[in-house]
């Protein structure tokens, strides 16, 4: 289960989105958890659930303002409107949320899937960010500073992708080495959203689960 909950964003108007916490116990580590271009919806309501039933405190901002959809060309016309900055710095609000929650242990992961992962990227430079994992999903040249993306990363594409190609997903790797940062790279025998199982045209039940386990064991070691 998921909660409706407004946080501010300085110099914006406040940020809503979803919120799920882990049953009552320890200090837990935090995600904030990047939609993809169809909006918070109830599959990302369910991945938050998920993430929090594993251990985490999630926050799913609406970086859409309540704007969802089901259909690829009005998706098309929201990630074409979407201001990148102001994204960014409603994703930092989330991440200082986080890790000031009174469950939170204090370190922060950001998680996103397709337009969710480029930002994901591109939010590996926030101070603040303890780990990133993207999947399938590049973040705009103009958003890549390699240079700044401290946070280690673990990045997941998918071989048959024509969108976020793994060939581009290499060479994001190799500048990022160069560059004297982390980038842990996985490439499934499967098609874009191959985790999205409210979409059986492209789920792939094995690469999810394998990518889904590889991705908890990371966090948990890089927020636990």
């Amino acid at each position: 289960m998921t909660q409706r909950v407004t946080i501010s964003s300085p110099g914006h108007a406040d940020v809503q989105g979803e919120l799920a916490l882990p049953p009552p116990g320890l200090r837990a580590p935090a995600l904030v958890l990047v939609h993809e271009w169809w909006g918070v919806n109830d599959h990302v309501r369910a991945v938050a659930g998920r993430l929090s039933r594993e251990g985490f405190i999630v926050y799913a901002p609406d970086l859409f303002h309540g704007k969802t959809t089901k259909d690829p060309n009005e998706a098309g016309a929201l990630l074409a409107a979407l201001d990148w900055k102001r994204a960014l710095a409603e994703i930092a609000s989330s991440v200082a949320f986080l890790g000031d929650h009174v469950y939170s242990n204090g370190k922060v992961g950001v998680l996103g899937f397709g337009l969710g992962a480029g930002l994901t990227f591109a939010a590996a430079a926030l101070a603040e960010v303890s780990a990133a994992v993207p999947f399938y999903g590049l973040p705009k040249p103009e958003f890549a500073r390699k240079e700044a993306m401290r946070a280690p990363i673990q990045a997941h594409f998918a071989a048959r992708d024509q969108w976020a190609k793994p060939s581009i997903a290499r060479e994001l790797q190799a500048e990022l080495e160069a560059a004297g940062r982390s980038m842990e790279l996985h490439v499934y025998d499967a098609d874009h959203a191959f985790l999205n199982d409210t979409r059986p045209e492209v789920y792939n039940a094995q690469a999810a689960e394998t990518a889904w386990q590889r991705a908890v064991a990371f966090l948990k070691k890089q927020l636990g």
